[in-house]
């Protein structure tokens, strides 16, 4: 059975909008303030919730008064934008000594979710189903990534990330978790003896930049396939672009989780 993402979304509003805050919440603001009530709000908000929305009744009862009467028309679409935005001041710096106090809805907001943090969730949620047909598609690009041998639980756990971060849009974090898939394999197949090498050199520092070095310089005692140099170092290019120059675009994100993978099937050939 298909899925239809688009209906997600709106069975997903649908459930919201049942659990959202009402225009009840708007409209009684609204006129306990018109009414000279608006003391009667201290028992029911939070401290800082409450002292913002006096701070605003007094600067202008009448704009306060009608712009909560408009806020109850919007309810459900405003709060769930305005959850939205609250997840993007989540993840971005916020500069300090801007001048522009915070918006009220952002305590409103957290003063409405209580503990169920049910428009955090919708926020979340539609965020994510919003992912689900770029991610397919890019998931259409790969196939399994097949090996002869293993290389190690925290080798896997890296290239499960580097997939996730290409998957989901998250394009310079896939080629710096391709990096470390190299190194943590690399380290799993070296000899012992050049282990100690490096160990000694790098002062158990090395990077893949490094290890490339090094297995280059002694590829016959490695044993490595003579190919995989060329492929990781195309992998060690990119990623070093993506900790010191700037953001990536998805087609360098996916060649270089490709290569990543080419190199890994070089690498565990035997």
């Amino acid at each position: 059975m298909g899925i239809n993402v688009g209906r997600l979304e709106n069975q997903l509003l649908l459930m919201s909008a049942e659990r959202a805050p009402g225009r009840e919440f708007c409209e009684a603001i609204s006129e306990l303030a018109r009414t000279g009530r608006f003391a009667q709000l201290r028992d029911v908000l939070p401290g800082i919730v409450y002292d913002e929305l006096w701070e605003r009744y007094q600067e202008d009862a009448g704009a306060f008064v009608a712009g909560w009467r408009i806020l109850a028309q919007e309810m459900r679409q405003g709060f769930i934008q305005h959850a939205r935005q609250r997840l993007t001041t989540l993840t971005r710096l916020q500069p300090a000594g801007s001048g522009s106090a915070p918006p009220a809805w952002q305590e409103i907001q957290r003063a409405l979710d209580g503990e169920q943090n049910d428009l955090l969730r919708t926020a979340i949620a539609l965020e994510l189903l919003e992912l689900i047909e770029p991610a397919v598609l890019r998931a259409t690009h790969l196939r399994e990534c097949v090996v002869a041998s293993s290389s190690s639980e925290e080798a896997d756990r890296y290239l499960d990330e580097a997939t996730r971060c290409y998957f989901f849009g998250m394009f310079t974090a896939c080629a710096v978790m391709c990096r470390s898939v190299l190194e943590e394999a690399i380290k799993q197949k070296l000899p012992a003896g050049l282990t100690r090498l490096l160990r000694t050199r790098y002062r158990n520092t090395a990077t893949l930049g490094n290890l490339l070095h090094e297995v280059n310089n002694n590829l016959q005692m490695t044993g490595f396939d003579a190919d995989f140099p060329r492929v990781a170092n195309m992998v060690n290019d990119v990623g070093r672009k993506a900790v010191h120059q700037g953001l990536l675009s998805e087609d360098e994100a996916r060649a270089c989780l490709q290569n990543a993978r080419e190199a890994l099937q070089l690498l565990l050939r035997n």
